[in-house]
């Protein structure tokens, strides 16, 4: 029996794959390589390039390889392009997570697990959002995202799917050298890119009522990600009960001025940042409890900021 990792090659899905074989699961991948990379998949995974929007494809590798569950992090993670791409997301990520439903019930898998996101929030209006704040997505991603979420409860209900959703803000760093965030948008990338060229990174704006003026976010160790997942996966397979959807939140969160300092302590590479002017639409702080991850999934911030920094900066310059 083996777990589908939709989306395996990718940044997140390479390391939930890599922490299924650590756990002594067998992963299979299914990634179209739209942004994921073959080399990023073990040589000894199964790989199968093609389309979640490809039912028989689906169908076909979930009975070849005996899988008894699936991961599903395959989507379209761009929230500010979505907002220029609304199709394109909704296709990927809501008539994808559909067909892949679709296929798992007609070959008769029942268990998911599925990498939501704190986007489902939008901009909540508390200092610590928990599972019960209110959902108010604000771009085409965080909409697609509580779509999938919905798809999964009413398959629940109809079929008795047996799922659960993991929602999260910043993922970052990297578990082993050869993985490693490659998304043109993402700011570990933007800032890491910005030194090599001998630039300065920017702060969108220094005036917020945070403790140094900068916003405060949620950032998250990649590898601790992926271990959440793959406990979400034993537990579904174990018959534990779990939540429908779970905050993989530090409860605390960092600035993105502690980032930049950060930045220039483990790179060695001395930089005053540009404050530009904030940007429409951001809080000055989104911060997730991860109290009822911790209590059922093992969750806990294996990781230090200096932790996700180096690990970030090693895998980087490895690939230039």
């Amino acid at each position: 029996m083996s777990w589908l990792v939709t989306g395996g090659a990718g940044y997140i899905g390479s390391h939930v794959v890599v922490a299924l074989q650590d756990a002594g699961l067998a992963p299979v991948v299914i990634d179209d390589l739209s942004s994921g990379h073959r080399g990023f998949v073990p040589a000894d995974v199964p790989f199968v390039e093609g389309s979640i929007l490809d039912r028989a494809l689906i169908a076909d590798v979930l009975r070849s390889h005996e899988v008894e569950g699936v991961i599903h992090v395959a989507g379209y993670k761009y929230a500010g392009v979505s907002v220029q791409r609304p199709l394109h997301t909704y296709e990927q990520n809501v008539t994808g997570t559909a067909v892949l439903l679709g296929a798992m019930e007609e070959v008769g898998v029942s268990r998911i697990v599925f990498s939501s996101s704190a986007a489902v929030y939008g901009t909540p209006d508390t200092d610590l959002v928990t599972e019960d704040t209110p959902k108010a997505p604000q771009s085409p991603y965080g909409e697609s995202k509580l779509i999938g979420e919905w798809l999964l409860r009413d398959q629940g209900v109809a079929t008795g799917l047996v799922h659960t959703s993991l929602r999260y803000f910043n993922v970052v760093g990297s578990g082993r050298p050869d993985l490693y965030d490659t998304s043109p948008h993402n700011l570990f990338p933007l800032v890491f890119d910005a030194l090599l060229d001998g630039r300065a990174p920017r702060i969108n704006g220094d005036d917020y009522d945070t403790p140094d003026g900068t916003c405060v976010r949620d950032y998250i160790h990649v590898a601790d990600l992926a271990l959440a997942h793959v406990a979400a996966a034993r537990a579904l397979a174990a018959g534990s009960p779990l939540l429908h959807a779970y905050n993989l939140g530090s409860g605390d969160g960092v600035s993105v001025r502690q980032i930049m300092d950060a930045m220039a302590a483990v790179t060695g590479i001395a930089f005053t940042p540009e404050i530009g002017p904030r940007r429409p639409g951001d809080p000055a702080r989104i911060v997730a409890s991860g109290e009822l991850a911790a209590r059922d999934l093992d969750w806990r911030m294996r990781h230090s900021l200096d932790d996700m920094v180096a690990s970030a900066w090693s895998a980087r310059r490895a690939h230039p």
